[in-house]
């Protein structure tokens, strides 16, 4: 099962979004902070990691340089209502973004390009 780390401080997009992404079967471990984020990345192992980028996504960015200094091919997408998000996410190196209100399958399309390729073994 893929799973997916996803950090929100709304609670109620917190929800939402862990919901629609077990339905979408997907292993979900919420979260409402980034305080103990690399301690959470360790236990659960996810494939992907979802963190809200808000307002100039000061913290965001801390917890996205602390993360991808000891899990540097570890996706990480920034999940925003800023406007600017589509020009935004690359400048500081996230490897994609998912605007907030979210369309379902966009957040799925997003999630299955970036969630590890199975091998063909023949």
């Amino acid at each position: 099962m893929d799973k997916i780390l996803v950090q929100e401080t709304d609670k109620g997009v917190l929800e939402l979004l862990s919901l629609v992404l077990q339905e979408g079967g997907y292993g979900v471990l919420s979260t409402t902070g980034v305080e103990g984020i690399l301690e959470q990345i360790d236990k659960f192992r996810p494939h992907v990691v979802m963190l809200d980028f808000k307002l100039n996504g000061e913290e965001c960015i801390k917890a996205y340089k602390i993360i991808r200094a000891r899990y540097p091919h570890l996706p990480v997408i920034a999940l925003s209502c800023n406007s600017n998000i589509h020009s935004e996410y690359s400048k500081y190196g996230f490897d994609d973004y998912i605007s907030k209100p979210f369309d379902i399958n966009h957040l799925y399309s997003v999630l299955r390009e970036h969630m590890p390729k199975p091998m063909n073994i023949p």
